[in-house]
C-alpha cells in the first residue's frame, strides 16, 4: 500500500515532472517513443459513434510485432483544461482452453489476462501515465496484491528515450520481458516463465535507436506488493540491430543479451543471450538463459538452473501463421536427472493483428521424472 500511495501522490500532485510513451499498449511493446508520441487523437473526433465502429470493422492491422487498441478513438477522452490532456480507457482479455489429452486427462479454462485501466498524456510536454489492473487472481497471493500491475508515470522528452517510474515488467530475458499480447505461443518458454515475466517497482530508462535498443533499471526486489523494499535489483537488456539502417530490405536481425541481479532473502543472478531474425513472412529465434538463483513470476529460488528454446514461424497468409518450438529446461543443474522438454506446434489467426486473434497450440511435454503429457490449447485474445 505504501507504494500505491507514493505513486498516487506523484500522479496527482506532480504531473509535469514525470511521466510515459503515449497511449502505448504496454511499455514492453518496445516501440519507438517518438512514433507513439506523434500520434494525435485525430479525425475520429469528427465522426459519429456508428462511423467509428464501421471504421474499426474495416481497419486492417498488418503489424503483428506490436499491438493497438481497437477502440482507442471511441474510448479516449480529450480535456480542454486541467493537468491531464487525454485519458484512454482500455480492456484486455486473454484466455485458453487447456486440454490434457494424455489418457483422457482433464480440461480447464485458464484466464491468463483479464485487465482494464487508463492511460494517456499530461498537458504540456512529453509526460504520460498508465494504471492497469488485473482481475484474475493468482494462487498464493491475495486479490489486492495482484490487482495493480502496470502503475507508472514516464517522460519521453529526451529523443529516442523513455524514463519510467513505477511498477512494470522488468527486462529479465527477451521473451520474459515481452508483453503477453505479442508472444508467439499461448504459454511462454520455460526460462521466461521461471526467470522473468514479473513486475517490480523501480526506475528504468529505455532507449531505441536504429542500431541499438536498451532497457536498464534499478528496482525493489519485491513482487506483488508483499514487502517494503526487501532488497535491490538491477535488470538490464541490450539489443543490437545490425540491419537497422537497411529499411527492412534484408529483414530484421536482433542480437541481444542481459543480466538481472539482486537480493531478496538471498542473492540471485540470471543472464541470457538472444538471436532473432525476421524476413518477410519468416521468423526464427533462439534464447539461452542461466541462473544462479532467480526471482521470477513463479517466485524466488536458490537453484542453479538453465534452459534454452528455439522457434521457427511462417505466415502462410497475412492472417495465418504456423509455428514450431523446441524448449529445453533444467530446473536444478545439481540434479540433472530432471530435464524438461517441450515440443510445440502452433497456429495463430490474426483477425485484427494482435488485437483480435485466435491461437491453437499442441505441446508434447517430455519429463525425465514425471509422466509425459500431451496438451492441446485453444486461446483467444482481445484488446479494446
Amino acid at each position: 500500500m505504501k507504494y500505491i500511495l507514493l505513486l498516487a501522490l506523484i500522479f496527482f500532485l506532480h504531473p509535469s515532472c514525470l511521466a510515459i510513451e503515449e497511449v502505448l499498449l504496454d511499455v514492453d511493446d518496445n516501440r519507438k517513443p517518438e512514433n507513439s508520441i506523434n500520434k494525435v487523437f485525430d479525425e475520429d473526433d469528427e465522426l459519429t459513434l456508428y462511423e467509428k465502429i464501421q471504421n474499426i470493422k474495416a481497419k486492417e492491422v498488418k503489424d503483428t510485432n506490436s499491438s493497438v487498441y481497437l477502440l482507442d478513438g471511441i474510448l479516449t477522452k480529450k480535456f480542454e483544461t486541467g493537468p491531464i490532456e487525454t485519458m484512454h480507457f482500455f480492456t484486455y482479455y486473454r484466455g485458453a482452453v487447456d486440454m490434457d489429452v494424455s489418457n483422457g486427462g482433464d480440461s480447464i479454462y485458464d484466464f491468463s489476462a483479464i485487465q482494464a485501466g487508463i492511460n494517456g498524456k499530461f498537458r504540456g510536454g512529453q509526460n504520460f501515465y498508465e494504471a492497469r489492473f488485473r482481475f484474475d487472481p493468482i494462487d498464493g497471493y491475495s486479490y489486492l496484491q495482484t490487482l495493480p500491475i502496470d502503475i507508472y508515470v514516464a517522460n519521453a522528452s529526451i529523443p529516442h528515450h523513455t524514463i519510467i517510474l513505477g511498477n512494470t515488467r522488468t527486462p529479465t530475458g527477451y521473451e520474459g520481458s515481452r508483453s503477453d499480447t505479442i508472444i508467439p505461443f499461448i504459454l511462454r518458454a520455460q526460462i521466461a516463465r521461471n526467470f522473468g515475466n514479473t513486475r517490480k517497482i523501480g526506475l528504468r530508462v529505455k532507449g531505441n535507436y536504429d542500431l541499438i535498443e536498451y532497457d536498464l533499471g534499478g528496482y525493489s526486489s519485491d513482487t506483488y506488493f508483499r514487502e517494503f523494499f526487501p532488497g535491490a535489483e538491477f535488470s538490464g537488456w541490450v539489443n543490437l540491430k545490425p540491419l537497422g539502417k537497411t529499411n527492412g530490405k534484408y529483414g530484421q536481425l536482433i542480437l541481444g543479451g542481459g543480466v538481472t541481479a539482486g537480493n531478496n532473502v538471498s542473492d540471485y543472478f540470471t543472464g541470457g543471450l538472444y538471436a532473432g531474425y525476421e524476413y518477410k513472412n519468416f521468423m526464427a529465434n533462439f534464447e539461452y538463459a542461466s541462473a544462479d538463483g532467480y526471482n521470477g513470476a513463479r517466485g524466488l529460488s536458490t537453484n542453479q538452473a538453465e534452459g534454452f528454446y528455439s522457434t521457427i514461424g511462417y505466415k502462410i497468409t497475412p492472417k495465418l501463421q504456423i509455428l514450431g518450438r523446441y524448449d529445453h529446461y533444467v530446473p536444478n543443474k545439481n540434479f540433472e536427472d530432471d530435464i524438461r522438454r517441450e515440443y510445440s506446434v502452433g497456429l495463430n489467426y490474426f483477425i485484427k493483428g494482435q488485437s483480435l486473434k485466435i491461437m491453437l497450440n499442441y505441446v508434447f511435454c517430455q519429463n525425465d521424472l514425471f509422466e509425459d503429457s500431451h496438451r492441446l490449447m485453444l486461446g483467444t485474445q482481445l484488446i479494446l
